[in-house]
C-alpha cells in the first residue's frame, strides 16, 4: 500500500487506527494493554526485591513484541526465592503491573513481595496464614504481590481495577495489592 500524503493518511496511521479498534475491540485483556499505548511503542517494568536485593529496571515489549531476553529476566526476578524455582510468567500479569505503574504516574519501582510461588511454598504460608488460596495464581506465574511506599493500598488497587484484566486484591493491613490475569473480580479491604 503507498502512502496517501496528499490527504494525511498513512499506511501507518491505517493499521494504528486498525490496531486500536482492534485492541478496544477484544475482551477484558485488552483493557490493560489499552492503558499502556500512551507510553508509545515501550512497555516498561521496574521493581526491587527486598527479600533478594535485586532489581530490575527492563524493557520487555517494543513495536508489538516481547523481547524474550527480558521476558527471561524478568521470569528470573519474579522466582520463588525461598527455593529458588523460575516459572514463565504469565505475559498478561507484567502487562497488568505496567499498565497499574503507568497509571499511577510514579517513578518508584514496585517492591515484589510475591510472584512465582512453588507449590511446597504455597502449602507452607497457607499453614502460616488463612489469606493464602489453595490453587494460588502464584504457583502458575499469574500474580504478583506489589508495594508501593509513594502510594496507598487504595490508590494500587484503584490503578489496578481500572485495567478491568484481571484479579485485584487489597491487603490495607499488610500494606500490599495483589495484581493477577485471571477473572476480573476484585477483594479486600
Amino acid at each position: 500500500m503507498a502512502e496517501n500524503s496528499s490527504s494525511g493518511l498513512t499506511r501507518r496511521a491505517l493499521l494504528g487506527a486498525f490496531a486500536a479498534t482492534t485492541l478496544t475491540a477484544a475482551p477484558t485483556f485488552s483493557n490493560a494493554a489499552g492503558y499502556l499505548r500512551g507510553g508509545g511503542d515501550i512497555r516498561r517494568i521496574r521493581m526491587y526485591s527486598g527479600r533478594t536485593g535485586e532489581r530490575l529496571d527492563m524493557i520487555y515489549w517494543i513495536d508489538g513484541k516481547y523481547l524474550k531476553d527480558s521476558v527471561k529476566e524478568i521470569n528470573q526476578f519474579m522466582r520463588d526465592w525461598r527455593t529458588d524455582q523460575v516459572k514463565t510468567i504469565d505475559l498478561r500479569t507484567i502487562d497488568i503491573m505496567a499498565a497499574a505503574h503507568n497509571l499511577l504516574d510514579v517513578n518508584e519501582p514496585y517492591m515484589l513481595l510475591s510472584g512465582y510461588r512453588s507449590p511446597q511454598t504455597n502449602a507452607m504460608l497457607r499453614r502460616r496464614s488463612r489469606g493464602v488460596a489453595k490453587n494460588s495464581l502464584h504457583m502458575k506465574g499469574q500474580a504478583a504481590d506489589l508495594r508501593l511506599s509513594s502510594r496507598s493500598v487504595s490508590q494500587m488497587a484503584r490503578a489496578a481495577s481500572t485495567c478491568r484484566a484481571g484479579g485485584v486484591g487489597r491487603y490495607s493491613r499488610s500494606n500490599f495489592v495483589h495484581m493477577d490475569c485471571g477473572a476480573v473480580r476484585t477483594w479486600g479491604g
